[in-house]
């Protein structure tokens, strides 16, 4: 009875070895923080607005995540390639301050449509058997699946390459209805070759994709509306790359693809992907 009335003396943990559990911490987050990256596939730009008045600056974050939704990424120098804003007034960097998050600030010059690019230096990844399989059907890759099993490699773990081709467009005045979608010359992208600023709920928006500036048939391309990312709109490209996609509702649109190539022996990678994205905001109703 004394002793469970007694107060007991207060545990600490020694300074050396509270620093050491703090250290352990901070590593497992970032542990834990690179494990969702490389779980999440898509990467898009995501402006402070998709409509900025003429004349104004505006941010533009990098996101990865899926269904639209998640984390921010800040920008990283050593990774870009082109980081880059094109309008009626040409063509300007994107600057920013390396590790800031947003990634990029910039100025819309002037009116109309303007296109933001974003491409990176790739990246290396390992994934085991299952989780690479899971993702090539998620992604429409049943190609890589088959080849990879042709070749007696579907139990084998997976060494990729990867890089990232965001778009974004922006709407700058009423007269951005008018405008027209450019190429920037990304290795993967997708361009609308209709202005989404000029469509309307339940139209349709045509896009093609290209592959080192040449039509590539045969790829998944899917359309996430933000309010209903689980609602995805999808279709594969014809032998002149083009897809067409019923857009349903007003609001944030991410369009995504992805294109994978087996890499020669010898090389860092079993295989090599480019991610290309295309966001933009789809008005109420047409101008």
């Amino acid at each position: 009875m004394l002793e469970a009335t007694m107060p007991r003396p207060r545990q600490t943990i020694p300074g050396r070895l509270r620093t050491a559990v703090v250290v352990l911490g901070v590593v497992a987050l970032a542990v834990v923080a690179t494990a969702t990256r490389a779980r999440a596939h898509d990467f898009w730009i995501e402006p402070s607005s998709f409509t900025p008045e003429p004349g104004a600056s505006f941010t533009l974050r990098l996101r990865v995540g899926e269904r639209f939704a998640g984390e921010t990424v800040p920008r990283n120098d050593a990774m870009i390639v082109r980081f880059l804003l094109v309008g009626p007034s040409g063509e300007s960097r994107v600057r920013g301050a390396d590790g800031g998050d947003p990634a990029g600030i910039a100025r819309v010059a002037s009116p109309g449509l303007h296109v933001a690019g974003y491409r990176s230096r790739p990246s290396a990844i390992d994934l085991d058997p299952g989780k690479f399989s899971s993702y090539l059907e998620a992604e429409g890759l049943e190609r890589i699946v088959a080849l990879r099993a042709a070749r007696g490699e579907s139990e084998k773990p997976a060494r990729e390459r990867y890089s990232r081709c965001a778009r974004a467009l922006l709407a700058a005045g009423p007269e951005a209805a008018r405008g027209a979608d450019v190429a920037l010359g990304f290795t993967l992208e997708l361009v609308a070759e209709k202005n989404p600023y000029a469509l309307a709920p339940g139209d349709e928006l045509p896009l093609r994709l290209t592959y080192d500036g040449a039509p590539i048939a045969g790829v998944l391309v899917s359309a996430l509306d933000r309010d209903a990312p689980g609602a995805t709109v999808a279709a594969r490209t014809d032998a002149e790359g083009r897809v067409r996609l019923r857009l349903a509702a007003a609001g944030d649109w991410l369009i995504k693809a992805v294109h994978m190539i087996a890499l020669p022996p010898g090389e860092d990678a079993d295989w090599e992907s480019f991610w290309a994205s295309l966001t933009f905001s789809l008005p109420a109703a047409r101008p």
